[in-house]
């Protein structure tokens, strides 16, 4: 599976807006992007073929992932946190369309 992706990695400077995502697979974004999540000022975006948005933040004092689904217009997400092998599983096997039923789990978060 492809998606486009954006992200931000705070200490090398490096960044792509969602306006400028660029397309990656599934597992080139597991072995490429997910290592370089590394502080909290982090995350990584991911686009589905809908414009639905998958974003993933590191957490490195707990060592874990906040995966969400945000809902703008309610100011507010569904998510929850997932260890790295849950998370590349996640993303190994998401849908072509992200729906809160395809990741289970996830609580919803007001902002």
């Amino acid at each position: 599976m492809h998606y486009r992706v954006f992200y931000l990695f705070d200490r090398s400077g490096e960044a792509i807006s969602s306006a400028s995502a660029v397309e990656m697979s599934a597992k080139a974004i597991c072995e490429q992007l997910l290592p370089r999540l590394q502080t909290e000022d982090d995350y990584l975006g991911l686009i589905d073929t809908q414009e639905t948005i998958l974003q993933i933040l590191y957490e490195p004092s707990q060592h874990r992932y906040w995966v969400e689904l945000p809902v703008d217009a309610a100011k507010a997400s569904y998510g929850r946190y997932m260890e790295l092998d849950a998370l590349k599983e996640c993303i190994l096997t998401l849908p072509d369309v992200f729906e809160r039923e395809s990741i289970p789990g996830l609580e919803y978060r007001p902002w």
